[in-house]
């Protein structure tokens, strides 16, 4: 009778731990709860906010930093005794005192120079307008410096010779020394402006350098000066010389007298390459000071240099130069298989270039 009570005992127990087991296996077994869609898009959602929120706060903390750096400036520059109380505040991050390592400039030290650049291209007039701001007794353009290709072979060769004309040590045809108040270079595109385009427009901020953009609207007109000047530079017409701007109705005449022929296939690919060059320059400097100037303004309205003294905040003076125009006929004029040119243009975007 005790063996058989032990083996119902022994029968219970079994019987007990299989119930379990099946019970632990239903528990295994059961899927795990899952959030709703709508309460991890809710979660994201948070997480986003908090982020934007920590991203603003930290743009308005360096804006802060900035204004209070700009601050710091503006006291400093009130503290120099060359400081003039009349120039606003907004103007004293664009006004200058070197002190150049070459000569002394005597009387003129207090007189505050403006840094500025001539941005353009090639054939665009830029020769001619750089004549005219020189002839200003107190504005110092010092030509194509970064022509010379160890200027600009690298952005530390770039900038130290930006700081050694911004403050004065540059010798050039133009340099007004002591009493210069305002300074600069003619500076083309292609010499390495644009490819270190970043780092440029950083220093221009830094330094408070000014941008004068001088471009050329009709782009057929430009790309036969480059041609015609090209050929010069290989035939060299006048007395075996080759001079890129005359000075005489005599010498641009016999310069007129060549018609390029333009390769019709590769002309559009020529115009919009030009174009998107200038395009990039404007929108890559839209952030610093600037202003625009077109060569057909000027040639048409001579005032509009007295834009250019107002950016650069020198008195106003009638401007001179000894340069003369080559290409002064119609354009048809100019090019030798005018009717190519025309049939290759006509219908596109670039059409209104056929009207002079």
């Amino acid at each position: 009778m005790e063996e058989a009570g032990k083996e119902r005992d022994v029968a219970v127990v079994v019987e007990d731990l299989s119930t379990s087991a099946k019970d632990v296996a239903i528990v295994s077994t059961k899927p795990a709860k899952r959030y709703p869609l709508a309460l991890w898009i809710a979660i994201l959602g948070l997480i986003m906010l908090v982020g934007v929120y920590i991203f603003s706060l930290s743009l308005k903390q360096n804006g802060m930093l900035f204004g209070l750096m700009q601050t710091n400036m503006i006291e400093k520059e009130r503290e120099k005794p060359c400081h003039d109380p009349r120039i606003p505040d907004t103007e004293i991050p664009y006004v200058h005192y070197p002190t150049p390592n070459t000569y002394d400039r005597e009387e003129c030290a207090c007189t505050g120079v403006r840094f500025f650049a001539i941005l353009s291209m090639q054939r665009s007039g830029s020769g001619w307008v750089e004549t005219l701001l020189n002839s200003h007794p107190n504005v110092s353009s010092n030509g194509e410096i970064f022509s010379v290709k160890p200027r600009r072979s690298n952005i530390t060769a770039i900038t130290k010779t930006l700081d050694k004309l911004y403050n004065l040590d540059w010798y050039s045809s133009a340099a007004k020394n002591e009493c210069t108040a305002a300074v600069g270079l003619k500076w083309m595109l292609n010499q390495g402006l644009m490819k270190h385009h970043q780092e440029i427009i950083e220093y221009f901020n830094r330094r408070g350098v000014s941008a004068i953009f001088l471009l050329r609207r009709n782009l057929l007109q430009r790309y036969v000066s480059i041609l015609a000047n090209a050929h010069d530079s290989a035939m060299k017409q006048l007395n075996g010389t080759h001079k890129a701007h005359v000075h005489s109705k005599q010498e641009a005449e016999i310069l007129a007298q060549y018609k390029p022929t333009i390769d019709q296939k590769t002309l559009i690919t020529e115009l919009k390459r030009s174009n998107k060059l200038a395009a990039d320059a404007l929108v890559s400097f839209k952030n610093t000071r600037h202003i625009v100037l077109y060569y057909e303004d000027v040639v048409n309205n001579r005032t509009k240099l007295m834009d250019v003294l107002d950016f650069l905040r020198m008195p106003k003076r009638k401007l001179f130069s000894r340069h003369v125009k080559i290409h002064t006929k119609r354009l048809r004029d100019h090019i030798d298989n005018w009717a190519d040119v025309n049939n290759a243009l006509t219908g596109t975007r670039f059409e209104s270039f056929l009207n002079d």
